[in-house]
């Protein structure tokens, strides 16, 4: 087994399908809806389990009611612990300043969002998803300076504006606005109108909500959600594509047992809540188009079988299984579960202590010893210590990405 998880590690491939480059070490930098760390810890997830690469560095940039100007001014100064090569972005909701749209909202923030994406370009930022502000639930957003739905409006024009500079700036551009509010209504029209992705204030979104949010970044960077394919030859050898390795233990026809080191994303399992990621998965595209883990069975000689993966059963037709299944999709529990919620809780503690380090720590440094060479000196060395206890936390992260052993059996069904 030993022998079988280092040739699996060995031959899992880099992805070509994203624009990140080799060494990727990504940025994730917005306002205080990026300082919740919830759809910076699901991208950061997503990178480390999911894409098979393990040359994947994330480092969380969030700060409470900051507009796109104050990133610009601390920029060069707090992504200097990080040195990043690819990053994303996402102001605009407190840009728009909470009231109906106006030229000169817009002309601000095309002109901080300017500077962003001049300065990121300037300290050697290959890559930026350039990200839209996101939207507003005109059921809880109750701003006494405009209406939910005129906020929106707003919102819209800071959108086309962000897409407008990442077209300038030849990046991509992460529609979140349009993603979140596509979902919206689809989730109110099935489960309520008490239902809050968007948070109980309507703009600080709740796990559904900030999941959006990820798989608008996740699409701008690029990937093409095939996390892998399994094919069960009822009557013969079955085979698995990179990431995944079919293990040689004998086991009954029908069943194989494979070791995989390419997680697919994991969901909490409450369908109707808003604080579950799950609840929005019937309302958005984030499994067919990024979270694609494809079972084929062939030669199956019953009209239907019964697949058990884990501790799951589901019933499917043989055409069904014929063309391939999205297990992701199909199965509410999965092998990977434990291991995921474990990935997800070490990545909450890292991004907790880069909040930390960069609001308590590195920005308030940046005016300090600049007539001073010897007290400059010292902080520098003081920056360098922050980082290795980041690359501690870092390395903390990384133990929990160990290969998952998991089997699935097929019982024809006449």
């Amino acid at each position: 087994m030993r022998l079988l998880i280092a040739l699996l590690l060995a031959t899992t491939a880099l992805r070509a399908e994203s624009i990140l480059p080799a060494k990727a070490r990504v940025a994730v930098i917005g306002d205080s809806i990026t300082e919740q760390k919830l759809y910076s810890k699901y991208i950061e997830a997503y990178l480390l389990a999911c894409t098979g690469r393990s040359d994947i560095h994330v480092f969380q940039f969030g700060w409470s009611g900051e507009r796109a100007g104050g990133f610009a001014n601390r920029l060069e100064n707090d992504l200097s612990l990080f040195k990043p090569n690819v990053a994303t972005t996402c102001y605009g909701m407190n840009d728009g300043s909470y009231k109906p749209y106006a030229p000169e909202i817009g002309a601000e923030y095309e002109k901080n969002m300017r500077a962003v994406l001049a300065g990121l370009k300037r300290i050697g930022v290959q890559a930026v998803a350039v990200g839209s502000p996101g939207g507003v639930d005109p059921d809880f957003f109750n701003r006494p300076t405009v209406p939910g739905a005129v906020y929106n409006d707003n919102l819209a024009h800071l959108r086309d504006i962000a897409k407008n500079l990442a077209a300038e700036f030849a990046q991509p551009f992460a529609n979140v606005h349009d993603t979140m509010m596509a979902a919206l209504p689809k989730a109110k029209a099935a489960l309520g109108r008490e239902y809050a992705p968007f948070g109980g204030d309507g703009f600080h979104p709740a796990p559904a909500g900030q999941l959006l949010m990820a798989e608008a970044f996740l699409k701008a960077l690029g990937f093409d959600g095939d996390l892998g394919t399994i094919t069960i030859d009822v009557g013969g050898a079955s085979t698995a594509t990179a990431g995944h390795q079919v293990s040689p233990v004998k086991l009954p026809p029908g069943t194989v047992q494979l070791v995989s080191t390419r997680w697919p994303f994991c969901f909490d399992a409450d369908s109707k809540n808003a604080g579950s990621t799950r609840s929005i998965l019937p309302f958005t595209r984030f499994n067919e188009d990024l979270n694609r883990l494809t079972l084929k069975v062939t030669r199956l000689d019953a009209p239907k079988a019964k697949v058990r993966w884990g501790e799951s059963v589901r019933e499917f037709r043989r055409e069904q299984l014929e063309a391939g299944i999205n297990l992701t999709a199909e199965f509410d529990r999965t092998p990977f579960d434990a291991a995921f919620a474990g990935l997800l809780n070490a990545i909450a503690q890292k991004q907790a202590y880069e909040t930390l380090l960069v609001k308590n720590l590195v920005t308030h440094m940046r005016n300090l010893g600049a007539e001073d060479p010897k007290v400059a000196a010292a902080f520098d060395k003081l920056k360098q210590r922050l980082a290795a206890e980041h690359a501690k936390q870092d390395a903390s992260v990384r133990k929990q990405l160990q290969p998952v052993t998991h089997t699935i059996h097929i019982e024809p069904v006449q």
